[in-house]
């Protein structure tokens, strides 16, 4: 059987992609040709790989056995022309990191522009994705989340600050009308501002001070999902809505321009900053390769390490 690789590109797009359409807008081409590509490959193999409807468009049963087995293949003929970069002068290629807003705000605002002013010829995609993904299937290269768990043929380093905080705040006119909290449980007698997980379960507000832990279930007249949401939030906490709990770094500035004013500051927990995490098992691409040399070298200020 001959194969041919673009069409088989063009399955891991569409399947990616879940359509031809938003296929076409990721890869740059079009959807027509992206159709008769598969059309051409259905025929080749003599099966259907997806199901079409006016609205949708599926993985048939051995459209997803073919990706399963399709996509890390694919990946090792990328990995083996890319050795070929390593004959450059200077790294070039395509780099996919799928990270989260809230990292994207506080650790890569700095490090993105340095990074592709330091390597022109790398091409930086970034999705942004609040749940843990299998990198591989998404098509990406690297990731960036917080503590979770990572399988065992990852590996994690460290990016943006060591150490971060979630904090509580709300506004003036908020204050003016309301007792400040002295305690978290004190929150319960306020209206508060939520957020919601993907998943539908809601985002635990957690305190702790001399090794008491203590976990609020707020409640309040409005509840955002990561991402966009967040900014609004905000919006909605400096309207004097209710309290707002979020990354301290993410509500700093409105700290700074008194907006927004700190409380239960005693109580705000710490964590682990976020981590950047790619597989072990596997060559590494060079514009990664490039990306990770660049973390690792990048400096860390003693601020940042506190954050």
């Amino acid at each position: 059987m001959n194969i041919d690789l673009g069409e088989l590109n063009a399955f891991i797009t569409v399947a990616r992609a879940n359509g031809f359409r938003e296929g076409a807008r990721l890869s740059g081409g079009s959807a027509s040709a992206l159709s008769d590509a598969i059309r051409r490959l259905e025929t080749r193999l003599g099966v259907r790989l997806f199901n079409r409807t006016t609205r949708n468009v599926s993985l048939t049963e051995a459209g997803s056995s073919l990706l399963e087995r399709l996509a890390p293949a694919l990946g090792e003929v990328e990995n083996a022309l890319d050795v070929v970069n390593g004959y450059r002068d200077r790294p070039a290629g395509t780099l996919r990191l799928n990270i989260p807003v809230s990292a994207a705000r506080l650790a890569l605002r700095e490090i993105i522009p340095a990074f592709l002013a330091r390597y022109p010829d790398i091409l930086l995609e970034v999705i942004t994705e609040e749940s843990f993904v299998d990198l591989m299937a998404a098509g990406c290269d690297a990731g960036i989340r917080y503590d979770e768990r990572l399988e065992q043929d990852m590996i994690a380093l460290p990016i943006g600050p060591r150490k971060q905080r979630f904090a509580a705040a709300a506004a003036p006119s908020y204050l003016a009308q309301h007792p400040t909290p002295q305690h978290p449980k004190d929150l319960l007698n306020h209206a508060c501002i939520r957020g919601r997980f993907a998943s539908g379960a809601m985002f635990p507000w957690e305190f702790e001070k001399d090794g008491e832990t203590v976990e609020v279930a707020v409640n309040g007249p409005f509840i955002m999902r990561p991402g966009g949401g967040t900014d609004l939030a905000v919006d909605v906490a400096k309207a004097g809505i209710g309290i707002m709990y979020l990354f301290e770094g993410w509500l700093q500035p409105y700290f700074n321009d008194g907006s927004l004013v700190p409380i239960l500051q005693d109580w705000w927990p710490s964590f682990p900053g976020p981590k950047l995490y790619y597989p072990g098992r596997r060559l590494v691409p060079s514009p990664l390769r490039a990306f990770i040399d660049f973390v690792r070298a990048w400096p860390v200020s003693p601020a940042a390490r506190e954050l």
